[in-house]
């Protein structure tokens, strides 16, 4: 394994805006598994796994692969390229795998987006056999994050073409959008990318806009008014939640940096270029553990898994 950098608060100081005494930092950083991407596999998603495994969807290998705590890569699956070899999809072109999700249950499901209906959606990943098509979306939705609502027993999917989030059941089935709020819309390219739910609300990232947006749910489930909390964030991928309030770390594809978005809407980087970075693309955090992903697909040739400590 090697070893990149390991940074502390002071470290902050150095390579970002002056960060508050309370704010959470970074430390250990290391790369935990290296992807090849000579065969497409630029890593686009994380869904963390019971003892230290994770679970990411690689484009445009159409993959879905288990990283173990060892840094040991398993494909899963690799979905079939549609009928005429794809070129349809949405803004990308060819079909690739985006977001993946792993339920109570150790369901793993993931997003298709083909260009052709039968084949974009939520697809199942069962134990054994193959994959299967649970919650069909139209053939010009990009669909690009997923997330599992568990309390109201629905999928949410971030459209990054339409400027929306789609609700389904999760059982299975017919689709509808949640929010189409103009704050979702791309200017050019993608829209809504990354999301999470956290604290009563829906927050996605658009990454055309540079911002992240809060959507409140509403006490029937439904999307209340749309609020921006952050902005300065072009090319933002995914994000999440470091567990102190509304404290976010985000890949910033574009820029191949980590960032930390302070409750106050402010952020500083942790991690750049020179920290190993090459087209970050998502981010997920389990008590003091955080993952990153490194796509590798605007900057760079070494697609990744790191790993590093939260320090609070």
């Amino acid at each position: 394994m090697k070893t990149i950098r390991t940074l502390g608060l002071a470290a902050l100081l150095v390579v970002g805006t002056a960060a508050p005494a309370s704010a959470s930092g970074l430390g250990e950083v290391r790369v935990l598994a290296h992807f090849d991407r000579a065969a497409g596999q630029a890593a686009e998603s994380i869904a963390l796994e019971p003892g230290g495994g994770v679970v990411i969807g690689m484009i445009p290998a159409r993959q879905v692969v288990r990283v173990a705590p060892d840094g040991a890569v398993a494909v899963l699956t690799t979905m079939p390229l549609p009928p005429g070899g794809g070129g349809t999809t949405p803004v990308v072109g060819d079909p690739v795998v985006t977001g993946v999700a792993r339920a109570d249950s150790g369901t793993v499901y993931f997003l298709y987006s083909s260009g052709q209906g039968g084949l974009t959606g939520i697809w199942q990943l069962p134990r054994s056999g193959a994959p299967r098509l649970v919650v069909p979306l139209p053939a010009d939705t990009m669909p690009n994050a997923l997330v599992i609502d568990g309390p109201r027993k629905r999928f949410l999917v971030t459209d990054s073409a339409g400027g929306r989030i789609w609700q389904a059941p999760l059982g299975g089935g017919r689709a509808t959008v949640w929010s189409a709020d103009p704050t979702l819309a791309p200017n050019g390219f993608f829209g809504a990318n990354g999301m999470k739910v956290h604290d009563g609300a829906v927050w996605a990232s658009n990454s055309d806009r540079g911002t992240i947006v809060r959507i409140p749910v509403t006490r029937d489930g439904g999307s209340g008014r749309a609020e921006v909390r952050a902005t300065g964030l072009a090319g933002i991928d995914d994000f999440d939640f470091t567990g102190r309030g509304d404290e976010i770390l985000a890949a910033i594809n574009q820029a191949n940096e980590l960032v930390r978005v302070n409750a106050n809407g402010t952020h500083d980087i942790l991690l750049d270029a020179g920290d190993g970075m090459q087209g970050t693309t998502a981010v997920a955090v389990r008590g003091d553990r955080v993952y990153v992903t490194n796509g590798a697909n605007l900057a760079g040739d070494d697609p990744t898994l790191m790993l590093a400590r939260l320090r609070r």
